[in-house]
């Protein structure tokens, strides 16, 4: 597949999200890749995978823990919640710097996708309701268990553990960090009108149902800075489970609330052309950054064009700046793209991590 971008294109253009100035509005999408230690640093080869894609307007990492109980979905995934972690963390934001890139982390918790065979502690959600899927952990393929479901005092904790590990990721010397509010994990989970069955203060009305996600972005832009925030959304997403019934009222009242901080952009993970879309777009004003899913790599026209009216102010790609470190490049001359290897996207290893070759290197070999 290739694409041309002119030297004129929209997505060619800087902008200022935040407190970061972006050279294109391509951005990098969050990529779980499994490459993690067993204790959540991530691995030594992660600083050079991170690096080679600097070009990218901006890269946001792939999901990241706030803490141990945060994590467990899946085997092998990042946290930044100790100083040997935020240690990694700050040579990875040190070699994406050198390289002339800019990187915000993807903060996330769980929630009832958590697996205790993987993060060794019992799952909790808003409400004791298993998702319906089916998770590795060490010992094989198996259910989730059903969570336990997060009594009122066990909330400030996880809203604390979101600015501290905030914290970590600017002391570490990154650039931000993305709250993860989508793809069916806690944040979502709260959102939801399905998986969240409170009957306090944080379940019930849209109101109840925002109101974790938008204390987390409230606590974290006032311990780094609304410049330094981003947040993602997925209104409507059936991924772990989820299957939404109000898909916009809740997500209404959180961008309203919100709203005043001015924080840095809005990331929303939906398909363009869905009323939910629609629905939201009205009420954001500040930089909207859209990723419509595993089509959003090969849908650059129609991306272009959304970000020539003014619909949406940068794009998220994943597989195809998985599998194209130098994406921004070939875009621009209109060179094929190499193609993603789904057998080594969550495989331990450099194979389809750092060896995807770039037009330069492929030009070499060729010359050798």
């Amino acid at each position: 597949m290739a694409y041309t971008l002119a030297d004129d294109a929209s997505l060619l253009e800087s902008i200022q999200v935040g407190d970061v100035a972006a050279p294109n509005r391509i951005f990098m999408a969050p990529l779980t890749r499994s490459r993690a230690q067993a204790d959540g640093t991530p691995s030594d080869l992660a600083a050079q995978y991170y690096a080679q894609r600097a070009a990218a307007g901006l890269i946001i990492t792939e999901a990241t823990a706030v803490s141990k109980a945060a994590n467990g979905a899946y085997l092998n995934t990042p946290g930044n919640y100790t100083d040997r972690h935020q240690q990694k963390w700050s040579e990875i934001g040190e070699a994406v710097h050198a390289a002339g890139g800019r990187m915000f982390m993807q903060l996330w918790h769980v929630g009832r996708m958590g697996h205790p065979e993987i993060s060794g502690v019992e799952p909790v959600a808003p409400s004791a309701i298993a998702a319906d899927v089916t998770t590795h952990t060490p010992s094989g393929k198996k259910p989730l268990p059903v969570p336990r479901a997060l009594a009122v005092d066990d909330i400030a904790p996880i809203v604390e553990q979101f600015r501290r590990a905030a914290r970590r990721a600017i002391d570490a010397g990154l650039d931000g960090v993305e709250i993860h509010g989508a793809n069916g994990y806690l944040l979502h989970q709260f959102m939801s009108d399905v998986t969240n069955q409170r009957t306090d203060a944080y379940g019930g009305s849209p109101e109840n149902r925002a109101r974790l996600t938008a204390e987390i972005v409230e606590a974290v832009a006032a311990e780094i800075g609304p410049g330094r925030v981003g947040l993602r959304i997925s209104p409507g997403n059936a991924a772990g489970g989820m299957h939404d019934v109000d898909q916009v009222s809740a997500y209404e009242v959180l961008l309203n609330r919100i709203a005043p901080l001015d924080v840095a952009y809005l990331h929303v993970l939906v398909d363009p052309d869905a009323p939910a879309f629609g629905a939201l777009r009205g009420l954001w004003f500040g930089p909207l950054v859209l990723n419509t899913g595993r089509e959003t790599d090969t849908r650059f026209c129609q991306l272009e064009e959304l970000a020539q009216w003014g619909v949406i102010s940068a794009a998220a790609v994943g597989r195809a700046f998985l599998a194209n470190p130098d994406l921004i490049d070939r875009l621009r001359v209109g060179a094929d793209l190499n193609e993603p290897d789904v057998a080594t996207f969550y495989a331990p290893g450099p194979a389809g991590y750092v060896d995807y070759p770039t037009l330069e290197e492929l030009a070499q070999a060729q010359s050798a």
